[in-house]
């Protein structure tokens, strides 16, 4: 008999799948993708040396920013609004000092440096300018102009004269200073003052032109009013006393281009307001901003003088008035006029190409004839290169829109103007 054995189920075979993997980073494939980039092109240069370095010279032309002469400015920062004569700049992390031009900034610890010729005009972002006159020494003392909040600017005088004056100022609290010695002078808005400080006399001045401000030296503090003067000398007594005011001058008005048939013979008339107190004017003109060489100087007891035999050419022009007692106000503010013999071409070239936005600065930027003369609402612009191309940074606006008018003169006598309207968001 046959034996059966029962029959056992086989065990499943078990298929296995392994997977092996190996991890790449992004930076992994980055560097082996510049090695085959380097390889890539060491052999093109080898082959085509010329080729390769035309191509390596234009990508980095176009990876490098561009130079276009002209600083960019800061919406906060400080600048020159004019130049004239011999201005020099030492900055606060230089040891050396350089000629003053548009495209510097002022900065906190700056020092400004005018030759006995030299004028210079800064303005600040909160609207106060700093004009520093001949041989004068300053330095940007302060510099805080944020938006929304309380402005507070400053430079100190430490030999010479310097004149200042303030705007509207959006935020309460702000202030613009001058200080001398160990005094120092606040201006309130929309005032107008000069500071003089003569270290060989040791005599120190501070005189309020429209507005008011105060001193404060040590525990004294004391307010000034228009026309009021405060002089004392290092260390000596403050005195306070009421000034003589000059006269406002009436025509030619500032900037203003006067065209005459025959320069020699056709007579130039200068008119001003009266002073209450005065008996008697002193009238002057010349050829430079700091009056160092005069054409004119001479006393009239009238308010208007008419002079003849002037080239033609620019001048500057100022008036001083005189008391009974022989007293005598501070110098008007200096105005300059364009003295152009009539010709037959009247027409100039003027283009406008834009005019942009630097926070609550504007630029504008535009052409014009070689050596002609142009003026931006009420501002000359100083920096017309020798093609005619020019740039000109306008004070600082105010939000909205505004009208900005350029003038411009040329050595024909012609002129022409033009209107661009802007809105400071």
């Amino acid at each position: 008999m046959t034996e059966m054995k029962s029959a056992v189920p086989a065990k499943p075979k078990i298929s296995r799948v392994e997977v092996y993997w190996h991890t790449v980073t992004y930076k992994t494939v980055i560097l082996y993708g510049l090695l085959i980039l380097g390889i890539f092109f060491s052999l093109t240069y080898f082959v085509f040396p010329q080729a390769t370095s035309a191509i390596a010279k234009k990508l980095s032309e176009s990876m490098t920013p561009k130079d276009t002469g002209v600083a960019t400015i800061n919406a906060r920062q400080a600048r020159f609004v004019n130049l004239d004569g011999k201005v020099q700049v030492k900055k606060v992390n230089s040891v050396t000092w350089e000629n003053a031009d548009y495209q510097m900034t002022l900065d906190k610890g700056d020092l400004i440096q005018t030759g006995s010729e030299g004028v210079a005009r800064m303005a600040f972002a909160d609207g106060t300018t700093y004009t520093a006159k001949g041989d004068t020494l300053v330095t940007v003392e302060e510099n805080l102009v944020e938006q929304d909040h309380a402005s507070s600017v400053g430079v100190h005088i430490t030999s010479g004269q310097v004149d200042l004056a303030t705007g509207t100022w959006e935020v309460a609290g702000s202030k613009a200073e001058v200080s001398f010695e160990n005094a120092v002078a606040s201006l309130q808005a929309n005032s107008r003052a000069a500071v003089s400080s003569n270290p060989e006399t040791k005599q120190q001045e501070f005189t309020v032109a429209s507005g008011s401000a105060q001193l404060a030296r040590g525990a004294e503090h004391l307010d000034i009013g228009q026309w009021e003067r405060v002089t004392f000398p290092t260390g000596g007594a403050i005195t306070k006393s009421q000034v003589l005011a000059p006269p406002q001058l009436v025509t030619p008005l500032n900037l203003q281009p006067i065209i005459v048939g025959d320069p020699k013979h056709d007579p130039v008339h200068f008119s001003w307001n009266p002073v209450a107190t005065a008996k008697m004017y002193q009238f002057q003109t010349s050829t430079t901003a700091a009056f160092s060489h005069l054409v004119q100087d001479k006393k009239t007891a009238t308010e208007s003088v008419d002079v003849v035999g002037l080239d033609p050419g620019d001048y500057y022009w100022r008036v001083r008035a005189i008391d009974a007692d022989g007293k005598t106000s501070d110098v008007s503010d200096s105005f300059k006029f364009s003295l152009v013999v009539h010709g037959k071409e009247l027409e100039m070239l003027l283009e406008i190409d834009s005019t942009e936005l630097q926070g609550n600065l504007v630029e504008v930027v535009g052409r014009t004839e070689p050596g002609a003369a142009l003026i931006i609402n009420g501002e000359q612009v100083a920096s017309i290169q020798g093609d005619g191309h020019f740039r000109h940074f306008l004070p600082a606006m105010t939000k909205g829109s505004h009208e900005i008018i350029i003038t411009g003169q040329n050595r024909r006598g012609g002129t022409a103007t033009k209107r661009v309207e802007v809105v400071i968001p």
